[in-house]
């Protein structure tokens, strides 16, 4: 039962302090790329570069998630407001769902998927045809060359895309709720005019840079720390996908409580 106990504990101990020693590595690595951003030679074909990259490759995406998570909230948030009789409630509740939550997480979701992976890999293949090794005996810093760029498009491109993921959102959801549920124009957009504030805009922008800087961390780090095989590649992206959509969701609920 000692016996049993010990190696139970013993490998709770190592695993934590794995964690530690990863998260530690992760956050100095992040902290190294953005240092980088302040020392020449200037980046700035490669960040423009990758903000195409992570931003115009993954509108239409972005678009059709936002389209369709606003006509699902207008759907069912008739069916539940109808219950009481609030109908007209229809257009602030859309929009703060979407600009306080669902825009933010989804969004990030999206990016995860669409350019989160391809960040890994990439970084993960530069290390097994040796080009990181390469970039350094060349006297480049590969660091300041490959990773800096592509957290700083992440934190940039997000906020962008977040934006029009709550535009579309909001559109797709007044065709619904009004177009096709009878809600009145007027009531619809007044009561989105009215509860939606400023602050809420903030909230939404503020997710969305943090979301973005914890996923340009994780994705690169896995990538640059990647085991020089293809197995090792294969296994990083996935453990970066799924680190940063956990992640993702427990930024969210602490900056929710947070700002709550």
């Amino acid at each position: 039962m000692r016996r049993l106990l010990t190696h139970i504990f013993g490998a709770i101990g190592r695993s934590t302090l794995s964690s530690l020693q990863r998260t530690g590595d992760a956050t100095m690595l992040s902290l190294r790329a953005l240092c980088c951003f302040f020392m020449p030679p200037w980046q700035g074909s490669h960040i423009v570069r990758q903000l195409y990259a992570l931003g115009v490759g993954s509108l239409i995406i972005i678009a059709i998630t936002g389209a369709f998570t606003g006509m699902v909230l207008a759907l069912q948030g008739y069916y539940m407001l109808a219950k009481f009789g609030s109908e007209s409630l229809l257009g602030s509740a859309i929009a703060l769902s979407i600009i306080r939550e669902l825009g933010p997480v989804l969004a990030a979701f999206m990016l995860i998927g669409r350019a989160g992976s391809s960040i890994t890999a990439e970084i993960g293949i530069m290390r097994v045809t040796e080009q990181l090794d390469a970039l350094q005996m060349m006297a480049v810093n590969p660091v300041g060359r490959i990773i800096m760029p592509r957290i700083l498009a992440t934190v940039i491109a997000l906020p962008l895309l977040v934006a029009i993921f709550d535009v579309v959102g909001l559109a797709a959801g007044y065709v619904i709720g009004v177009d096709l549920l009878g809600v009145n124009a007027g009531a619809f957009i007044g009561e989105m005019v009215t509860k939606v504030a400023m602050e809420d805009l903030n909230i939404g922008w503020i997710k969305a840079a943090g979301f973005g800087l914890l996923i340009g961390a994780i994705c690169t780090w896995y990538g640059y720390r990647a085991e020089a095989t293809t197995e090792g590649v294969a296994r990083a992206t996935t453990q970066a996908v799924v680190l940063s959509c956990v992640s993702v969701l427990v930024l969210d609920y602490i900056l929710t409580s947070f700002f709550l």
